[in-house]
């Protein structure tokens, strides 16, 4: 091939990637106080390229992630809850904190680890909520040490009694 068309392809290349890059969308969202912590950036490459049929998105914010427009949101280094009367359910092999419901939104925050994970999540989406938790909390396992404490209170699910699909309530207590 000449020197010329080549030069000419790769400059179209060129264009077209730019053009691309120039229709991503990053979000804009706030850093959690802990984000620099160390195992935030172990969890953040662990983080994965879609949950449920959502794709991720790209975010202007220190260890966090987005997946949909964005539907789910995640941020690592957020303060660890102490124990609690709220909601504990183990998902993925993760502790979660259901916090209270908002209109527009649910938010989780993993128990039993430093540095603690918040996942929020918009209500009224068609998105299979247990799938999302479930794909996070692979990340999380991977990418965090183990949890120092545990949900406690289980009450097992109508379908399941096994340890991580276990639904908790009560307060967290820690376990050795």
């Amino acid at each position: 091939m000449p020197s010329s068309r080549r030069l000419l392809l790769v400059a179209g290349m060129l264009i077209a990637a730019a053009g691309l890059a120039g229709c991503s969308t990053t979000i804009h969202l706030e850093p959690a106080d802990d984000a620099n912590d160390p195992a935030c950036a172990e969890v953040s490459v662990l983080l994965p390229d879609a949950v449920g049929d959502l794709d991720r998105v790209w975010t202007d914010a220190q260890a966090t992630g987005a997946w949909g427009d964005p539907t789910v949101v995640l941020r690592c280094g957020v303060e660890p809850p102490a124990p609690s009367t709220d909601v504990c359910t183990t998902i993925g092999g993760v502790d979660w904190l259901v916090l209270d419901q908002e209109e527009e939104r649910q938010r989780l925050v993993t128990y039993g680890r430093d540095p603690a994970i918040e996942v929020i999540i918009r209500r009224g989406s068609e998105i299979d909520f247990r799938t999302v938790v479930e794909q996070l909390s692979t990340s999380i396992r991977a990418g965090l040490a183990p949890a120092t404490a545990r949900c406690t209170d289980r009450v097992p699910t109508d379908d399941s009694t096994d340890e991580n699909t276990d639904e908790s309530t009560g307060d967290g207590s820690s376990e050795g």
